[in-house]
């Protein structure tokens, strides 16, 4: 499974909860721009609208290159996704738990079907997002530390 688009900003912003995988309603020229690497999960979210249907809202897939001219496209445009009843049922319930939302983290290819994952997650604080950053520098510092150790 090749990522073929991610969602960096999210793991800083959130805390995962449960992580889920569906499917995505693409037309063919959209499909042809992801894989190519052109599409972007940056500001983007999952919403359940009241016919208890997910769609992808503000993701950017802009048109397809050596497509003709397509009247009336939006690249923002919201996509549905494909997902279970029972999954459905279990997000509406876990969604009106106060803090909670769901945060697309990766676009990829699973047996040459474009997935999208994306996750339960509850925002983080900034106390929390310093200690995110103090820990990466911790790491990265013990890191160097025994690389250097090993050299010399």
């Amino acid at each position: 499974m090749t990522a073929l688009a991610l969602n960096k900003k999210a793991g800083f912003d959130y805390e995962f909860l449960e992580k889920f995988e569906a499917g995505i309603v693409l037309t063919g020229q959209e499909v042809k721009s992801i894989r190519q690497g052109q599409a972007s999960l940056a500001g983007s979210f999952v919403t359940l609208n009241r016919n208890g249907e997910a769609f992808l809202t503000n993701a950017q897939i802009p048109p397809y290159k050596f497509a003709g001219q397509l009247p009336n496209y939006d690249p923002k445009q919201s996509r549905k996704l494909l997902l279970r009843q029972k999954e459905l049922n279990y997000l509406i319930g876990k969604l009106q738990q106060s803090g909670l939302t769901l945060v697309p983290l990766s676009l990829y290819n699973k047996n040459n079907k474009i997935k999208l994952e994306f996750a339960l997650a509850r925002g983080k604080k900034k106390a929390d997002k310093r200690q995110t950053i103090k820990s990466r520098e911790t790491k990265r510092d013990i890191a160097q530390a025994l690389k250097q150790k090993f050299r010399g």
